[in-house]
């Protein structure tokens, strides 16, 4: 199905004659646990819907790019219960096109790189440098709305949830002003997408919250699109060696290609007695945390930024993190303050050290949002980058 591109021109009229609402066309989950292959179950529609233009302290951004991240798998395969319907994908980049009352600092024109945790900038957790998520942010993403708690998504079967404060599976986005971060031109929208998610996720794992020392070994278990960024992350710090730890031999070799000094499976990982000083966890399962944990040297830090299942159970030694005086660190996004880090990645990008287009595995179209699903949970992709 196609449309032309929606303006707000082509939106119904109040008394008064002003536009209210458009047209956009987007990709909505309508149920979770769909058995695989998704490609025959179809969870994802694709059809058209009405967005409300940005109110007070919003912005409405035609969408470039949008990653495609295993927190969407997860929400498509029941692991992370959100309410439904809803308009998915939370890593984008794309064009501010109109902004509400009351927005400063972010303008028409510009490109601007989605977030998925707005940050209100007031309470406590806002006030730890990142280390905590906001509460009012991670407030409205679970209950499927906006930052000010409103929806602006609807059809005619009624409203459909927001995503993370993002619902960026679609031609136009309405998001919080707090949700963006501008990046300048010369950025590429699919690499400008990555950086919402993935890069502050996986790099933060390591510069925010793991903070290795010069010298320091960094291992990074789970190759995925986080991971990956952790990787390359590390690998521009330059601290000391990286080495990554996966299943899949195709991740593995990539992964030497970008840089590590190693990569192994968990299995020969642990065979081998390796271990460091930081190790990063980015696979989301519990397993991979337990090898994570086991990888950790005596005196080191496990960080974990994944997100396994809400039932996931693991094991470790309580006396190990005793007496090897360990420390395990919960990192969620990548204990980030977009707006310090990301123009951070983008310097590191721009001196040719931080290459993010290898994150990319692929550009699908919105179309091919279910068939995207079932690569990323085959395990065959990185990230893949929905283009409009």
């Amino acid at each position: 199905m196609s449309i032309d591109a929606p303006t707000a021109s082509s939106a119904p009229s109040d008394a008064h004659g002003e536009k209210q609402s458009m047209r956009i066309l987007g990709a909505v989950l309508e149920r979770s646990g769909a058995p695989r292959p998704y490609t025959a179950s179809r969870p994802i529609s694709v059809d058209e819907l009405e967005l409300d233009l940005p109110g007070e302290g919003e912005l409405l951004v035609r969408i470039e790019a949008a990653g495609i991240c295993h927190s969407d798998l997860s929400v498509v395969n029941g692991d992370r219960p959100r309410p439904l319907p809803m308009l998915l994908g939370h890593e984008a980049a794309g064009i501010v096109e109109l902004v509400g009352a009351g927005v400063t600092g972010v303008h028409v024109g510009e490109r601007v790189v989605i977030t998925f945790l707005p940050r209100c900038g007031v309470c406590t957790a806002c006030e730890t440098g990142g280390r905590l998520p906001c509460v009012d942010g991670s407030a409205a993403n679970a209950a499927g709305t906006l930052l000010s708690g409103g929806r602006r998504i609807r059809r005619s079967s009624g409203s459909v949830e927001h995503h993370l404060g993002v619902s960026a599976f679609a031609t136009h986005a309405v998001v919080d002003a707090r949700s963006v971060v501008p990046v300048d031109a010369d950025v590429p929208p699919d690499v400008a997408a990555v950086l919402g998610c993935a890069v502050l996720t996986g790099g933060g794992a390591v510069i925010n919250a793991g903070r290795p020392a010069q010298g320091e070994t960094t291992i990074v278990v789970g190759m995925g699109g986080v991971g990956t960024a952790a990787l390359l992350v590390a690998v521009a710090l330059n601290a000391g060696p990286v080495i990554a730890v996966d299943v899949n031999p195709e991740k593995l070799q990539h992964a030497l290609e970008l840089g590590a000094e190693r990569a192994l499976t968990p299995e020969d990982a642990l065979k081998s007695n390796l271990r460091a000083e930081l190790v990063i966890e980015a696979a989301g399962h519990q397993f991979a945390f337990e090898a994570a944990f086991a990888l950790t040297a005596p005196g080191g830090r496990t960080v974990t930024v994944g997100l396994p299942a809400e039932d996931a159970i693991s094991r470790i030694s309580p006396v190990a993190v005793t007496a090897e005086a360990r420390t395990i660190i919960g990192s969620y996004l990548g204990s980030a303050v977009p707006s310090r880090d990301i123009p951070h990645y983008v310097r590191l990008w721009r001196e040719g050290r931080l290459p993010l287009e290898s994150l990319i595995s692929g550009h699908v179209e919105l179309q091919g949002a279910n068939e995207a699903m079932d690569d990323l949970a085959d395990g065959r992709v990185l990230r893949q980058v929905i283009v409009f």
